[in-house]
C-alpha cells in the first residue's frame, strides 16, 4: 500500500477573525528560580523545634499529661515543633517551602500564647502554674524554665524566623478567618472539658480569665470574645506586616 504524495503547495487558509487572546497563567517561583539549599535556615528552624519540644517535654515531666496537653500554649508549641521540623527538612533539601497557611497558623498561635501569658497570666495572684503548684516558679528551676521555653524562647524564635528567614508576601487576608477556627474549637473543648470534670477538681478551669466558677458564664464568654477579637486583629496585623516588610532572603524561594 502506497502513501499518496504530500502536495508541495498547501491551499491558503482563511484568516482567523479577531485578535487572539492569551490566557494568563500562574508560574510558580520555583519554575523560574531554581531552589537552593539553606542549611543555616534549616539549623535555625531545627533549634526552634527543639525549644518548643523541650518546653512541652519538661511540662509533661512536671505535671499530669491530660492537664498539660489541654493548655492552648502547649498545643501551639506542639504545632510549632512539627511545622519547624518539616520546614527545616525542606530548607536543607532545597524542597518547596511549607504552605504559608500552615506556617502562618503556627506563628500566630505561638505569638498568641506568648502574649496571653505575658499580659494576662505572668503576674497573677495566685501565680499561674500549668502543673497546679501554688508557689511562684523559682528562676532557673523546672517550672520556670518550662514557662520561659514555651512562652518566650520558642515564640521569639518563630517570630525571628518569619522576619529574617522567610520571604514576605506569603500570608493572605483570607487565611486570617481560617486561622480563627482552631481558637474557636479550643474554646469549645475548654468549656466541654470543664463540664466533664467534677467541681473543685484541680485544673478544672485552666485560665483564670475563663473561669466560670469565679465569674459567670456570661462574663467568661465575654472575655473569650474579647480575646478572640484580639487574636483576629493580630492575624490581620501579621498579614499586613508580611506585605510591607523588606525581603530578607532576596530571590530565593
Amino acid at each position: 500500500m502506497t502513501t499518496p504524495p504530500i502536495p508541495r503547495d498547501m491551499p491558503d487558509l482563511p484568516a482567523v477573525p479577531g485578535t487572539p487572546v492569551l490566557i494568563p497563567g500562574h508560574v510558580p517561583a520555583t519554575a523560574v528560580v531554581a531552589p537552593v539549599r539553606r542549611p543555616l535556615t534549616a539549623v535555625f528552624r531545627l533549634a526552634t523545634a527543639v525549644l518548643a519540644a523541650a518546653g512541652v517535654a519538661l511540662e509533661l515531666l512536671l505535671g499530669s499529661p491530660d492537664r498539660i496537653l489541654s493548655y492552648f500554649g502547649v498545643q501551639a508549641a506542639v504545632l510549632l515543633t512539627l511545622v519547624s521540623l518539616v520546614s527545616a527538612r525542606r530548607a536543607w533539601h532545597a524542597a518547596r517551602p511549607v504552605p504559608s497557611a500552615l506556617t502562618g497558623a503556627a506563628l500566630l498561635y505561638a505569638v498568641i500564647s506568648s502574649l496571653v501569658y505575658h499580659l494576662l497570666l505572668g503576674h497573677t495572684t495566685p501565680p499561674f502554674s500549668m502543673t497546679g503548684a501554688t508557689h511562684p516558679p523559682v528562676a532557673w528551676h523546672g517550672q520556670w524554665l518550662a514557662l520561659q521555653l514555651l512562652y518566650t524562647a520558642a515564640p521569639a524564635a518563630a517570630l525571628l524566623d518569619w522576619l529574617l528567614l522567610t520571604p514576605p508576601g506569603r500570608l493572605h487576608l483570607r487565611q486570617a478567618a481560617a486561622w480563627m477556627l482552631y481558637p474557636l474549637a479550643y474554646l469549645a473543648f475548654y468549656l466541654t472539658r470543664a463540664e466533664l470534670l467534677l467541681p473543685k477538681t484541680p485544673g478544672h478551669y485552666l485560665y483564670p480569665f475563663l473561669d466560670a466558677e469565679q465569674h459567670s458564664y456570661r462574663a467568661t464568654l465575654a472575655n473569650a470574645l474579647l480575646v478572640g477579637l484580639a487574636c483576629y486583629a493580630l492575624a490581620v496585623l501579621l498579614v499586613a506586616l508580611d506585605h510591607t516588610r523588606p525581603n530578607p532572603v532576596g530571590r530565593r524561594p
